[in-house]
């Protein structure tokens, strides 16, 4: 089976209340149950406030250092899964489900295994 990642996009700022997000974790719960009943289920992870992301970038013989997400846009990752699925039809019903689960965007890439290039 090939994996796949959904990355969850969420805006910036403060999260919802619990009165908001307690029932959308619940449901998020519910999906993630689902997928590791059917085997589909790797990992997942909630990250950090981007303000707590550190970037390093190799320019000719140094290293720069800089705060915060590569990419400044007004949402960031906030998590992720690692599915795997038969096909990208079977992951991106997987990507669906977490999307109405969680009601933010979903990203699905298929992942590369190996060396890089």
């Amino acid at each position: 089976m090939k994996q796949y990642l959904l990355s969850i996009y969420q805006p910036d700022g403060e999260p919802p209340g619990p009165e908001v997000l307690d029932p959308i974790m619940r449901e998020v719960e519910a999906v993630n149950t689902e997928m590791r009943e059917s085997g589909a289920w790797v990992f997942s992870a909630g990250l950090h406030a981007p303000g707590t992301a550190t970037v390093l970038k190799a320019e000719g013989g140094d290293m720069l250092t800089t705060d915060g997400p590569y990419i400044e846009g007004k949402e960031h990752i906030g998590g992720f899964t690692v599915i795997q699925a038969a096909d990208l039809d079977a992951a991106l019903e997987w990507g669906r489900k977490l999307a109405r689960a969680i009601t933010l965007p979903i990203e699905v890439w298929p992942m590369e295994h190996g060396s890089c290039a």
